[in-house]
């Protein structure tokens, strides 16, 4: 009887003690291990809802260091242009100014002046170009930092999965190559583009028509996102107030170019800006299913720059413009319109950086 007794007591303070202890057990538990555990539970999860965007962003972006670092040591790098850029600017560093003078082993200079200041500065850097791993590392930084401002584009919108994320960046190679295994022109003229884009959506408006005018003057066919640019600022100023923005990109190129404008101007806007050069069907990856015949013909040519124009103008009538309110209320300003405008959505500035997705079909010969 006593030894019931006693094993009853025993039973008891045991069953005291593992309450007790479930009791104490979420209490202590921490903030860090309760989101942790959380993510656990829900792990199926993280690919496809947006609340976990930031979370796969930050692994992918470091992964991606380590992809940059193996691509550029295991993987072969392809001289194309890099040779003939150098070649370029070194011979405005030998005092030749005259565009129609300047070339490379690829033929002439076709770039504006912010390409020839910028890769004047890699030429020093990179001991006159020679330094190829080098240059490769500073095109996987101009990468990284390209990466980062895409991303967060994407995540300000709050609408896109994480998994979209992985194609955007790990299973592209030809990302890769145009950055890190090629050293093209492309990466860094983006690279201010997308900072331009980051700098809209926070409403520094004057600073991100600066950054594009730099990534216009680094490559032209960022200007293809001028329609969707316009759009914006004439939607946010209205005309008047849209002028002095567009006074400083253009001033901007000026100053810019204003060494090679005054030895040849003529020859500088015809060789920076030549809206009607060939591309060679060698060179492009888009356009390779037609005929070498096809792919140089003038008629082409003409049919995708109306394509263009003409799924411009449906844009402006049938997405940009609000119902029921005529395109030229974007001419006034705002406080004077009928209808109060509307902010600028991110949505409205992915308008604008799509713009050149939507639109490049007149243009994608050049790649």
């Amino acid at each position: 009887m006593r030894r019931a007794a006693f094993l009853h007591i025993v039973a008891c303070s045991a069953a005291d003690m593992a309450g007790g202890v479930r009791r104490k057990s979420p209490g202590s538990a921490s903030p860090l291990w309760a989101k942790l555990h959380s993510l656990w539970q829900g792990k199926h999860l993280v690919l496809f809802k947006t609340e976990y965007t930031l979370l796969v962003l930050s692994v992918l972006w470091f992964l991606e260091i380590g992809i940059n670092v193996w691509v550029i040591h295991k993987v072969a790098y392809t001289e194309i242009d890099w040779k003939a850029y150098m070649d370029e600017v070194e011979g405005v560093i030998n005092g030749t100014y005259d565009y129609t003078q300047l070339k490379g082993d690829t033929g002439p200079l076709v770039y504006p002046a912010g390409f020839v200041y910028i890769f004047t500065a890699l030429y020093y850097i990179t001991s006159h170009g020679v330094n190829i791993r080098l240059a490769q590392y500073i095109f996987a930084v101009f990468y990284l930092v390209t990466l980062l401002l895409v991303f967060r584009i994407y995540h300000r919108t709050k609408k896109v999965p994480p998994y979209v994320f992985f194609f955007v960046c790990c299973a592209s190679y030809r990302i890769h190559s145009i950055f890190v295994l090629r050293l093209f022109n492309d990466p860094v003229a983006m690279m201010l583009l997308f900072a331009a884009v980051n700098l809209f959506m926070d409403g520094h408006w004057t600073l991100g028509c600066g950054l594009y005018s730099l990534a216009v003057s680094v490559k032209m066919n960022v200007l293809l996102f001028a329609p969707g640019l316009l759009f914006l600022l004439l939607s946010e100023f209205g005309l008047i107030r849209t002028i002095p923005k567009l006074s400083l990109c253009a001033g901007i190129q000026l100053f810019l170019g204003l060494p090679f404008l005054l030895d040849n101007p003529i020859g500088y806007v015809s060789r920076a800006f030549d809206l009607g050069r060939q591309f060679m069907f060698k060179w492009t990856v888009n356009w390779r299913f037609l005929p070498e015949w096809l792919f140089l013909n003038r008629y082409l040519h003409f049919l995708l720059l109306a394509a263009h124009l003409l799924t411009l103008l449906l844009f402006v009538f049938r997405r940009w413009k609000r119902p029921g309110v005529s395109i030229f209320e974007l001419l006034k300003d705002p406080g004077k319109r009928k209808i109060p405008p509307r902010e600028n959505t991110v949505d409205h500035i992915l308008l604008f950086h799509f713009n050149k997705t939507l639109l490049l079909v007149n243009w994608l010969k050049h790649k």
